[in-house]
């Protein structure tokens, strides 16, 4: 009897435990949904941050990687190559035979048009050097992959420009001037986070002056030398719309031309990835409502303005930073966009062949050895050693192609990898970096709520019931939890802690693609 009564005590003292726990476990979650991360705070001692809006945020997850490209102590390179790029691809919502408009064979100057979008004829997409034009690219469906310029070996030949006068020059004439000048495509809006449609204004532009990304090139040695390019930058963007906010790094000193920025609202960030990214400013800042839009540029875009309208020349050279374990020669480079990366990547050996036994006798097979991605590791697109530079891209990364299995997975000591998860022992140990892989750790599994993208994205947002709400095609309901709001940079933390392998920015764009379409 005694230890029926023992038994059952103990029982009572675990229930009450357990009760105890999850009430205050769903007291502290519903908290946590109320509350943003974004807390104000009163002014620093920081001249740089003295008017800035502090936002301190709580979630994120930096992933640590080996293959950073150091600081230039000495000095940033600057490379030309023999070819370059425009890829309309590039462009989401482009249709995928645009215009070309000059003959092959012609020669044009950096700012010349290239190609525009039947869809929207007036955005001119521009020459990034001058040489001649000798080559269309096409893809599946002659589709148009790639719009290849041989460059000019004396040097970048300069369109010649009449540039309004931003004191007394109308809003409509200067949006007339971009589209014309090849600057618009810059200008991208949410939602959708297409080219901006210069037929409705926004409430707000906003820059975000640094980036979270894995292996990110740091936003201060891009505005090098270039102070009074930015702020001319920034002024032409306020006789748009009066009303830009600038994003600065809180978790370091932003750049002289960042942080004494005129004419602009300051917001710092602190935080992990993706406290950098843009989508995250405009939902702690400005959020984005049914009918509303909001435009937004990179840093080089405020330059390459600022740089047209001092030196009225169209100038699309940039800080590019080549990254990843496996670059040779991790570094800072300048180059104009749409640059031919060969030069970087010449010894690096992409691929093999072996041959294997198979019941048709032996087969000869190309083995992936390592990715080369224009953009970050999280967003960017896979090229090859003998492709072109992004259009918005500032950086190249590599990877190991994650073509083996881990036996038995966390089950036994493997090698370590950035990971969220404390069932491998490295979870424990944010700081150290780890070479990149392309292994996803498993494969495709069922769609299981975790609570794992909650934990990593700073957005009032439920990322998984909205990944739901798109593969229902429940138009409601996508809207009513927040797709507007997002891109696929925002979610794309999301998707490398997902248990279940879900390609979250894949559904993301079909859910915007559609709402899009719908109007």
């Amino acid at each position: 009897m005694t230890i029926v009564w023992t038994l059952t005590i103990i029982m009572v003292i675990v229930l009450l435990l357990v009760l105890t726990f999850g009430s205050n476990l769903a007291k502290a979650s519903s908290k946590e949904l109320r509350a943003l991360e974004a807390q104000p705070e009163g002014a620093s001692d920081d001249s740089f941050v003295e008017e800035a809006y502090k936002v301190n945020l709580k979630k994120g997850f930096d992933i640590s990687l080996t293959g950073e490209a150091p600081t230039p102590f000495d000095g940033i390179e600057q490379v030309r190559s023999a070819t370059y790029a425009l890829k309309p691809k590039d462009f989401e919502g482009m249709m995928p035979i645009p215009k070309v408009i000059p003959e092959a064979g012609t020669h044009v100057k950096a700012g010349d048009p290239l190609f525009f979008d039947k869809k929207r004829p007036d955005i001119m997409y521009v020459a990034p050097v001058s040489g001649e034009f000798i080559e269309i690219r096409r893809a599946e469906k002659r589709s148009i992959a790639e719009v290849v310029i041989l460059a000019d070996k004396e040097g970048v030949q300069y369109r010649e420009y009449t540039l309004p006068d931003l004191k007394t020059a109308s809003q409509a004439e200067l949006v007339g001037f971009l589209l014309g000048s090849g600057v618009w495509p810059f200008i991208r809006q949410r939602p959708y986070d297409v080219v901006a449609d210069h037929n409705e204004m926004p409430k707000a532009i906003f820059v975000s002056t640094f980036d979270t990304a894995p292996l990110a090139p740091n936003l201060n040695f891009a505005v090098q030398g270039k102070d009074a390019e930015f702020q001319k930058g920034l002024d032409v963007l306020n006789c748009l719309v009066p009303n830009v906010h600038l994003g600065l790094n809180g978790k370091g000193k932003p750049a002289d031309a960042f942080a004494n920025a005129k004419g602009v609202h300051r917001h710092q960030f602190s935080g992990q990835h993706p406290a950098g990214n843009v989508g995250i400013h405009i939902h702690h800042i400005d959020p984005i409502n049914t009918g509303d839009i909001v435009w937004y540029l990179d840093v080089h875009a405020v330059i390459l303005i600022g740089t047209l309208f001092t030196k009225g020349i169209y100038d699309t050279e940039r800080v590019i930073a080549l990254t990843g374990s496996e670059t040779p020669n991790p570094r800072y480079i300048r180059a104009h966009q749409g640059v031919n990366l060969e030069s970087f990547f010449r010894d690096v050996e992409t691929e093999t062949t072996e041959t294997v036994k198979t019941k048709d006798g032996d087969k000869t097979i190309t083995k992936p050895l390592v990715r080369i991605v224009s953009g970050d590791l999280l967003t960017g697109k896979k090229v090859k050693k003998d492709g072109f530079l992004g259009f918005f891209d500032d950086q190249v990364s590599t990877a190991n192609e994650g073509d083996r299995y881990e036996l038995f997975g966390w089950l036994v000591p493997q090698t370590g990898h950035p990971t969220i998860s404390r069932t491998f022992p490295n979870g424990f140990f944010p700081k150290v970096k780890y070479p990149a892989d392309t292994n996803t750790n498993g494969e495709k599994r069922a769609f299981v709520v975790s609570g794992q993208y909650e934990s990593v994205l700073p957005m009032n947002i439920f990322p998984q019931h909205l990944m739901r709400a798109i593969q229902a095609n429940d138009f409601e309901r996508m809207e009513g939890l927040g797709l507007l709001e997002l891109s696929e940079e925002d979610i794309a933390i999301c998707e490398y802690v997902c248990t279940s392998k879900q390609p979250l920015q894949q559904i993301l764009r079909k859910g915007l693609n559609m709402m899009r379409e719908q109007g």
